[in-house]
Order: structure tokens, then sequence, then C-alpha cells
């Protein structure tokens, strides 16, 4: 039985990749590129949360690239991430939860909104970890299955 009164400030990740509205997204493009993560919270100069930018976000981006490889065509792909602003790009409307909320409560954001991440904020609103489906899935099976013999 999972325990529902588990905290998300026990399960959340504290060490957060950021950006803010007027990065542009070749910042995007350097963190999920060297980086094993699908969102990236954008915070504004109080870091309080403002936006998210999903892998998908950044995909779709990607989707309108030139597919050759020649140095003119990379060059033409990294000016268009330069020349747009994550603000631009970002999803404004973002739920986010603290870390005296419950994984209970966290399970009802992920199963009524589908989301896939959700920044986790202080009584400032500002940043200070994030949650995913993952953690989540990590917090439920967290013991390991036994085999059947």
């Amino acid at each position: 039985m999972i325990d529902t009164t588990t905290t998300i400030a026990q399960i959340m990740i504290r060490e957060v990749f950021f950006a803010k509205p007027d990065d542009t997204m070749q910042r995007v493009d350097d963190i999920f590129r060297t980086n094993n993560i699908h969102h990236i919270p954008v915070i504004d100069a109080d870091s309080r949360v403002v936006g998210i930018v999903s892998k998908s976000d950044y995909l779709k981006i990607l989707h309108g690239f030139t597919l050759f490889k020649t140095e003119k065509s990379e060059e033409y792909n990294k000016a268009i991430l330069r020349s747009l602003l994550v603000g631009e790009v970002m999803t404004k409307q973002v739920a986010t939860l603290q870390p005296e909320d419950t994984v209970e409560i966290a399970a009802g954001y992920f199963r009524e909104n589908l989301f896939h991440a959700i920044p986790v904020v202080d009584q400032q609103k500002k940043l200070v970890g994030i949650v995913t489906t993952f953690d989540m899935l990590n917090f439920a099976f967290r013991e390991p299955a036994l085999l059947e013999e």
C-alpha cells in the first residue's frame, strides 16, 4: 500500500534546470541536449514560476529545421534558436505544488490534467523543485518487485 501522506518535499527534485522568459531557445537547446530531462520551468527575476517549456514544445520547433547537415544549414538552425525567446514558446498557465502537499494531491493533478511535470514553489511562489510522473513512479514502486517462485 502506498503512503499517500508522503509530502512532495520527500520525492521532488531540488536541483532544477530553469530558463527565463528573455532567454533564447538556444539555452533550452543546450539544457535538453546535455541533460536527460523533459521539462524546464521558466522563472522571472524573483525566481517565481511564470511558465514551463516541455521537450515536446522544443521538438516542435526542431521539426521545422532543415535536415541537411551542411555548415550553412546548421548555422540557419542555430539562428532560429537564437531568434526565439523562451517567453514566446513557453506554456504560460502552469500548475504548481508546494513542498508540504502530499503525493496524493500530485497524483490527482497528474491524472486530471495529463501533466508530466509540476514545478514546486514555496510560500512566495519561488521555484524550489520539480516533481515528475517518473518521480511518482519511483516513489510508488520503490520496493523491488518480489519474484514468484
